[in-house]
């Protein structure tokens, strides 16, 4: 997932474009995008795109960001999206793992009152001093977690911190990175507010992939191509990962597990990088 594209839920004349571009996924978002009057509103709006049609965004991941556990627009939320082809269920503002324990809580109680299961998973926003700090705990709450999103803009400007230093950014995206590679889950980065500054994307999905992250989300159309292409293996790691992996199965016919490419020696961890490259750019390994 390079590009995640948000969707205000009250603007329901651009889902059907944003579902035809080139974001790999798009996500309604039911929360910061929607005046507290127009809650009920933006929820009818996304319910009635994604059941217009079996897969309106087809080849692309369907994504929700509803509002937070514990109030009574998340449980309106559940009770209107769960039928839906939704693919993951973005929770804002979670700091702790209770909070995802709940959220689990919630759905199977929704699922099992409209008489289905659902394979539903989570993408889980860490944007708070206490959720950066509990991230690692967080990610591993519960196997329905999918990743983690980092949000910059509600973890440093409240606290007066400043999001052009690299270093401040670098600190925050290593915590939550960390956190989500202990769990086994991915790590998405967050919205950069100026859809008008391609330089200062691109310098943050630039360090956010060097970090291991999967992708960016995106506040405008624009930003897509940007992230997608920070977030495309180069030709360069490609052809690094495919001598890898022929130099692997030479190793493997020979009984040997660490073997050398370019003069540099690899082993198991080097191998599954390889791997994940290949497979991000739909090669099979």
């Amino acid at each position: 997932m390079r590009s995640k594209l948000f969707v205000p839920g009250i603007r329901p004349e651009l889902f059907a474009k944003a579902c035809a571009g080139e974001a790999d996924a798009v996500s309604f978002d039911l929360e910061d995008a929607v005046p507290p009057a127009r809650k009920a509103e933006a929820r009818r709006a996304v319910a009635a795109f994604l059941s217009a049609q079996p897969r309106p965004a087809q080849g692309k991941d369907v994504v929700v960001r509803v509002n937070p556990v514990g109030t009574a627009e998340f449980e309106d939320d559940l009770a209107t999206l769960l039928p839906l082809p939704v693919d993951l269920l973005n929770l804002p503002r979670v700091e702790s793992a209770e909070t995802v324990h709940a959220a689990v809580a919630a759905i199977e109680r929704h699922a099992s009152a409209q008489g289905h299961a659902t394979p539903l998973r989570l993408l889980v926003n860490i944007e708070t001093p206490r959720g950066l700090r509990r991230a690692a705990g967080i990610a591993g709450a519960h196997p329905r977690i999918a990743g983690l999103q980092l949000g910059l803009g509600d973890l440093f400007e409240p606290h007066g911190i400043r999001r052009n230093e690299q270093a401040h950014v670098r600190m925050a995206m290593f915590q939550v990175a960390m956190a989500a590679a202990e769990a086994g889950v991915f790590a998405c980065d967050g919205a950069h507010p100026d859809y008008t500054d391609d330089a200062g994307f691109v310098q943050e999905a630039r360090m956010s992939r060097a970090l291991g992250f999967a992708g960016k989300s995106c506040i405008h159309p624009r930003q897509v191509s940007w992230a997608n292409a920070a977030f495309a293996p180069t030709a360069e790691e490609l052809d690094w990962a495919r001598r890898v992996i022929d130099a692997a199965a030479v190793a493997d016919a020979q009984g040997k597990t660490v073997f050398s490419v370019d003069g540099r020696m690899v082993d198991p961890p080097y191998l599954r990088r390889a791997q994940r490259l290949l497979a991000d750019a739909g090669e099979r390994a």
